[in-house]
Formats: C-alpha cells, structure tokens, sequence
C-alpha cells in the first residue's frame, strides 16, 4: 500500500517545493540528452538502457533531472518556466533623404540628366545622417550617389565630344 503523505522529490532549485508533474516532451528531451550522452560514448549500453527506461516511467521533472544531471545539457535542459519567446528587433526607419536621393538617381533617366546634381547631394547627406544616426536606407543613398555621379559623367563627356568635334 501507497504513504498517502508521499511527495516527490524537491526539483534542484525548487527551495523544497515539490517537482512539477513531468509531460510528454519532457520524457522526450530527457531521452533526447541521454540519446546524445551514448553517441558520444558517455554512457555505456546496458546503462543507458536503464535510464531511458526510468525516464519514460518518470512521474516528475525532477526525476527526469536526475537521470542527465551528469551528462551534457543535464538538469538544465529542463526550464521550471514557461519557454523562451524569441524576440524579433524592428528594422530602423529609413533615411527620407536616402529615399529622395534614389528617386532623384532613377529620375535622371526622365530628366535628362537634370536630377543628377539632387541624388548625389541628397546622397552625400543621406549617408552623412545614416552613419551618425544609425537609420536604415544606406542602400537607397548609395544608389542615388551612383545613378547622380553617371549622369553627371555622362552629360561631361558629352559635352568634352561636341566641344572636341566643334573645335576640330
């Protein structure tokens, strides 16, 4: 017959709390650790034989915790509170001058040129405030300085052509 007065073990770090009742998944992790303990040749056959039986008649965590206390990823691989939710950062705001020195750098196709002098301006700035701010859109502003800088080469040298054919 059973001690009704019977409690499980204390869970390392409980502070004689009782161990919380184990589930499916942490059976399986138990038998995960103890899985990785034989491959790496920590555990003899007959031995992990034992402990993967007792880990799935385990009642409590605590239990399970005593089974890997002395391998790798041991007690600790079983966490008292609820899991970890990742978190995810928001992407910085983007520079509003890298966005117009873009728009200005594809423009020069439409403008002939004539926003050439803009996206290389607004990208020189953009890139200044990118690095001291650490917002986002470096890209933009380099594109912009790009697509300026050829237009500008562009619209020289055609212009070093129609002065080097008048003057010949």
């Amino acid at each position: 017959m059973t001690n009704p007065s019977w409690q499980p073990a204390p869970w390392p770090g409980q502070q004689g709390q009782p161990s919380m009742l184990a589930g499916h998944s942490d059976r399986e992790r138990a038998v995960d650790v103890l899985r990785a303990g034989f491959a790496e040749g920590r555990l003899q056959q007959d031995e992990y034989e034992r402990r993967v039986e007792r880990a799935y008649q385990a009642r409590t965590v605590g239990e399970l915790g005593l089974l890997v206390a002395d391998l790798p990823q041991g007690p600790s691989g079983f966490p008292q509170g609820p899991p970890a939710v990742p978190t995810f950062m928001a992407a910085p705001p983007v520079n509003g001058k890298a966005t117009a020195a873009m728009v200005c750098g594809i423009a020069t196709f439409f403008t002939f040129g004539a926003s050439g002098v803009p996206a290389v301006v607004l990208g020189h700035i953009a890139r200044a405030e990118i690095r001291r701010t650490h917002e986002g859109g470096d890209g933009q502003a380099v594109a912009g300085l790009a697509l300026g800088w050829l237009s500008i080469v562009g619209w020289a040298l055609l212009l070093l052509l129609v002065v080097a054919a008048s003057g010949g």
